[in-house]
C-alpha cells in the first residue's frame, strides 16, 4: 500500500527532483573542470559540487581553515587574526588549492627562516588547472608558513608571512 507524500503527483512541482538535470550539471562539472555548479529556477534551488564538501549557506566558506595544528607544526607561535593585518601577509588572491613546490618531489619554494626577495615565487595556487605563482610583496625572512601542501583555500586567506 503506497502512502500519498510518495505519490509524485502529491508533490507540488518545485519539489520534484530531475535526477537527469543533475547528472547533466555533474558532467557540465567534469567537462569544464569546475568543483561547483548552481542552478536556479524560481524557488527551486540546484547545486551540484564534486570534491566532498558541502556549503549549506552561499555565505560559509567552502573550505574549512587550516586544523590548528598544521599551523603550530609550520610556526611555532600561534597563528591568530594578527596575521591577516600583517605587512608581509602574503594572502591568496582566489579560492584553489595550494601547492608548496613546483612540481610533486620536488623542494619547496620557502621554508620558514629562509630569506626571500620582493617578487620570489613563495607557492602556486592551482585555480580552474592553471598554475598560478604567488609572489613575495616584499623581500624579507619567511616567519610563518601556516599552510599545507594541497590544502584547499579561499580568496584572501594568509598563506604565510614575511618579517
Amino acid at each position: 500500500m503506497a502512502s500519498a507524500p510518495k505519490d509524485k503527483a502529491a508533490k507540488p512541482a518545485s519539489s520534484r527532483i530531475d535526477q537527469q538535470m543533475i547528472r547533466d550539471l555533474a558532467d557540465l562539472l567534469n567537462e569544464t573542470g569546475l568543483t561547483e555548479i548552481e542552478w536556479n529556477e524560481g524557488a527551486l534551488k540546484v547545486r551540484v559540487t564534486k570534491g566532498g564538501t558541502v556549503m549549506a549557506a552561499a555565505p560559509m566558506p567552502a573550505y574549512a581553515p587550516a586544523p590548528a595544528g598544521a599551523a603550530a607544526a609550520a610556526s611555532a607561535p600561534a597563528a591568530g587574526s594578527d596575521d591577516a593585518n600583517h605587512p608581509g601577509a602574503v594572502k591568496s588572491p582566489m579560492v584553489g588549492t595550494v601547492y608548496v613546490a613546483p612540481e610533486p618531489g620536488a623542494a619547496a619554494f620557502v621554508k620558514v627562516g629562509d630569506s626571500v626577495n620582493a617578487g620570489q615565487t613563495v607557492l602556486i595556487v592551482e585555480a580552474m588547472k592553471t598554475m598560478n605563482p604567488i609572489t613575495a610583496p616584499k623581500g624579507g625572512r619567511v616567519a610563518r608558513i601556516l599552510i599545507e601542501n594541497q590544502q584547499p583555500v579561499e580568496f584572501g586567506q594568509v598563506l604565510l608571512v614575511i618579517e
